[in-house]
């Protein structure tokens, strides 16, 4: 998109999507494949929520690019404690990346359409089971569009604070007990539509590799155990992904003492977390001083909008807000609704200390590629996440890779917001080249892209506020900018 042209555009988006009609709803378990929300669709559905306050010290591990022809997104959570359940999240999300983008056969990256149109997809985002006492449970969704598929595979993760140790699922079940739990499997499955005998013993007739198959497996709020299976596993395709509920009274004897710890701290969770961490950093973010009121006119004056996508980020997001109250500048924040619900205190911090918060979606998803009832539990997921935190409802969305159209608009009130520059920062990572980007290309009433989840991008920050500011330029929110040309 044209540079100079897209403030003009901006005003007109905001017009558009405040007359768009506003429904409610939240997409179904069975709806096309959106991991955006934790257990609730494309999933193993447990039912069971978390309290992210017994989470002192988590890291939300994100990365993404702002390529609309490649278009990924990843995030998993660093719980302090967890070292090797951290690794394990790691290292499946590194390989995942390194196949979407063809690094694994090395080749040099490159996925999405050589033209320039819309590519493919990856999207890597998390959901809590259980963090309490000393069990930790954590879900990995993987969306990859590639080709015409849709493709979800989920994964559990399970870390055990008495043994200090990282459980794949089939941990929750004794060793003793293996067969039996594999053979009351097929007994159910063998029943489901799209499944055979033949199809459930390809997966779990053989003893060295059924554990594979066996990776998504969690406890209900009433502690019945439920195994999800990915798609094309034990049934044919075209069947879908087939989940296994076994009962508490039915599954209970045949779990491991893990097992047994993780079923109870589902159903009767303690006050806390503790995983015996030898430190839990401190908080990650307070709130600067408020600068008050804005009154520049930036239809007089030159302004400019600082905007910062998909945090936030512990400890970058506080650094940030540390350089910005030095000049005074005021900035929007594009928060991801994940990141908000497990660093609330940081979200109350950035609007505390003067700046605007706005949504960016649940989990980063093409927005596009979504059923309209998707798009909205996207964004009001994150709305009501934000204003949980802030007590104030955002009124601005930024489409993840700036993808939009017809059907997004019309599935919220939110006006969206896009960009005049993209410094690229995910890409080069160097504090220096960023801040030169924006310094050398800076123009009144630009629309900056930056990202406060990189601390090479964070670092930029100083530069670019110390000599924009000398050449006359107001740092304000995009709401003010808008109001005001």
């Amino acid at each position: 998109m044209p540079r100079r042209t897209l403030a003009p555009v901006l005003l007109l988006l905001g017009s558009l999507a405040l007359t768009a009609a506003c429904s409610t709803g939240s997409p179904p378990a069975d709806s096309a494949p959106s991991p955006d929300s934790p257990s609730r669709t494309g999933g193993n559905d447990t039912g069971t929520q978390v309290d992210l306050t017994k989470l002192k010290g988590v890291n939300i591990v994100s990365d993404s690019s702002t390529d609309r022809s490649c278009p990924w997104a990843t995030s998993y959570p660093d719980v302090p404690g967890a070292d090797a359940m951290t690794a394990a999240m790691k290292k499946q999300v590194a390989g995942r990346l390194a196949g979407f983008l063809g690094e694994d056969i090395g080749a040099p990256p490159s996925c999405g359409g050589a033209d320039g149109s819309e590519g493919p997809e990856l999207n890597v985002s998390f959901s809590f089971l259980v963090a309490s006492g000393d069990v930790l449970g954590v879900r990995l969704a993987t969306v990859d569009r590639t080709s015409n598929a849709d493709g979800l595979d989920t994964r559990a993760y399970w870390y055990d604070g008495a043994a200090k140790k990282y459980r794949p699922s089939p941990g929750l079940i004794a060793n003793s007990s293996r067969d039996t739990f594999v053979a009351a499997l097929k007994k159910r499955l063998e029943k489901r539509e799209g499944v055979t005998p033949d199809t459930v013993e390809a997966a779990l007739g053989d003893q060295e590799y059924r554990d594979a198959y066996l990776d998504d497996m969690a406890f209900t709020a009433d502690g019945d155990l439920k195994v999800d299976f990915d798609r094309g596993t034990v049934g044919f395709p075209p069947a879908g992904r087939i989940s296994v509920t076994l009962p508490r009274a039915t599954v209970t004897p045949w779990l491991s003492d893990f097992g047994s710890r993780a079923q109870k701290q589902t159903t009767d969770p303690d006050d806390k977390l503790d995983l015996g961490a030898a430190h839990t950093p401190a908080p990650s973010a307070s709130a600067q001083p408020d600068p008050g009121a804005d009154t520049t006119d930036c239809s007089k004056a030159k302004c400019i909008a600082l905007t910062f996508d998909d945090g936030p980020a512990a400890p970058e997001t506080g650094t940030l807000l540390k350089y910005l109250a030095q000049y005074k500048a005021r900035a929007t924040f594009f928060v991801v609704g994940q990141n908000v619900a497990a660093h609330p205190d940081i979200v109350r911090a950035e609007m505390k200390s003067g700046h605007e918060v706005a949504n960016h979606s649940w989990n980063h998803p093409v927005l596009t590629n979504l059923t309209p009832a998707q798009i909205r539990s996207q964004l009001e997921r994150t709305s009501a996440a934000i204003k949980s935190a802030t007590g104030k409802e955002p009124t601005l969305f930024r489409p993840p890779y700036g993808a939009i159209d017809g059907k997004v608009r019309a599935a919220t009130s939110l006006s969206p917001v896009l960009w005049d520059m993209d410094t690229l920062d995910w890409k080069t990572h160097d504090p220096a080249k960023v801040a030169q980007t924006v310094i050398s290309q800076a123009e009144p009433n630009d629309v900056v892209l930056i990202h406060d989840i990189h601390p090479t991008s964070v670092a930029a920050v100083p530069e670019i506020l110390r000599t924009l500011t000398a050449r006359g330029y107001h740092f304000v929110t995009v709401s003010h900018l808008r109001a005001t040309l």
